[in-house]
């Protein structure tokens, strides 16, 4: 039985908003991605199974493109996937916002082993570790869930609908990953109604 707090499905779409096409992860997940109408307990899995049927029949390679253009910069970034540029005054990375999560991580015992310093809240990169706290953690369920909540409603969701929406608005090659951001914004949505999820209010700054 599919259950809102599955795995599979933030396992997919962190790992395509984190990890380059190219890489042994999305090649081993891209396989699913028409089938994630089929993966988690939609309240409109008509709409989901519509998008997964416009996501156009290409190689993961050929959004190496699109993947530079949306994490590593083409120019002007059109969709920053980092909270603080948003949560942030300055529109920073590493502002206050990443320091308050990195302690959060920390209090769950999760600390990045990278070598490359790289913010922690980073969008694809904290649904994986949303995933890692629902499967992973040696807690009671209701302590990992509680953890779980957490991160939703104080590190993701206070920014996370407008990263989606600039996602959505970018000018890229293929529809692919604007059509992963309408995927994940009804997953959070999904998540945040059905849990009854209240994220903390902030000011956005982009």
């Amino acid at each position: 039985m599919l259950t809102l707090l599955d795995t599979t499905l933030p396992r997919i779409l962190g790992a395509c908003f984190y990890y380059p096409p190219q890489s042994a992860t999305v090649q081993r997940l891209w396989p699913l991605l028409p089938h994630m109408a089929d993966i988690f307990p939609w309240t409109n899995a008509a709409k989901i199974t519509g998008y997964c049927q416009q996501i156009p029949n290409i190689t993961p390679e050929q959004l190496e493109y699109d993947f530079s253009v949306l994490f590593e910069g083409q120019g002007e970034m059109p969709a920053p996937p980092w909270g603080s540029v948003y949560l942030d005054k300055e529109n920073i990375l590493m502002g206050g916002s990443t320091l308050q999560y990195r302690e959060f991580l920390s209090r769950q015992g999760l600390v990045s082993q990278s070598t490359i310093h790289e913010p922690e809240d980073q969008f694809g990169l904290m649904l994986l570790a949303l995933v890692h706290l629902l499967e992973h953690q040696q807690l009671p369920n209701h302590q990992q869930d509680e953890a779980a909540i957490v991160l939703l409603t104080e590190h993701l969701l206070p920014w996370a609908y407008r990263y989606l929406e600039l996602v959505k608005n970018a000018q890229l090659e293929y529809p692919v990953y604007p059509l992963l951001a309408e995927i994940t914004e009804c997953y959070l949505k999904t998540l945040q109604a059905e849990l009854g999820l209240f994220p903390e209010p902030h000011e956005l700054y982009r």
